[in-house]
């Protein structure tokens, strides 16, 4: 009975250690997100001519603190369920996916970048971003 309830216990412990590590992913990302874009934006690189609250954000506060994220947990998940070559393939395949995003998202007037601006940056950028985060996500898991 008792080995039981410390199994339990152990359980809950386990399930909720894997939760606020996806919730302080999910702050980080945010963080990283909002930092980058901030810099960015005040550089002149790009634009969020579409955003709420535009005359306090020079952001796009919907995709720094929500759609970033909630994807940076869903990778999480997609992520630890996969083989290791596999990961760093989506990882790849996130950053191209990800710039073509972009591309459309300029096309509806939701962004805007420097004509100087090579794609290239932003494939390179999530995939760093995506390393970065998974890196950091094994290392909750092991503290």
């Amino acid at each position: 009975m008792n080995s039981q309830l410390s199994q339990k216990k152990r359980s809950f412990l386990e399930r909720n250690k894997k939760l606020n590590n996806y919730l302080f992913i999910a702050l980080f990302s945010s963080f990283v997100g909002t930092y980058l874009d901030l810099m960015f934006v005040g550089m002149g690189k790009y634009a969020f001519p579409t955003r709420l609250f535009p005359e306090i954000f020079s952001i796009n506060i919907v995709f720094t603190l929500f759609i970033l994220p909630l994807f940076s947990i869903f990778f999480l998940i997609v992520a630890n369920r996969i083989q290791p070559f596999a990961r760093y393939v989506m990882i790849i395949m996130l950053g191209v996916v990800i710039s073509v995003i972009e591309k459309i998202s300029e096309h509806f007037g939701w962004f805007i970048h420097l004509s100087e601006w090579n794609h290239a940056y932003s494939i390179f950028g999530y995939i760093i971003f995506f390393i970065v985060i998974w890196k950091l996500y094994l290392l909750l898991q092991r503290t």
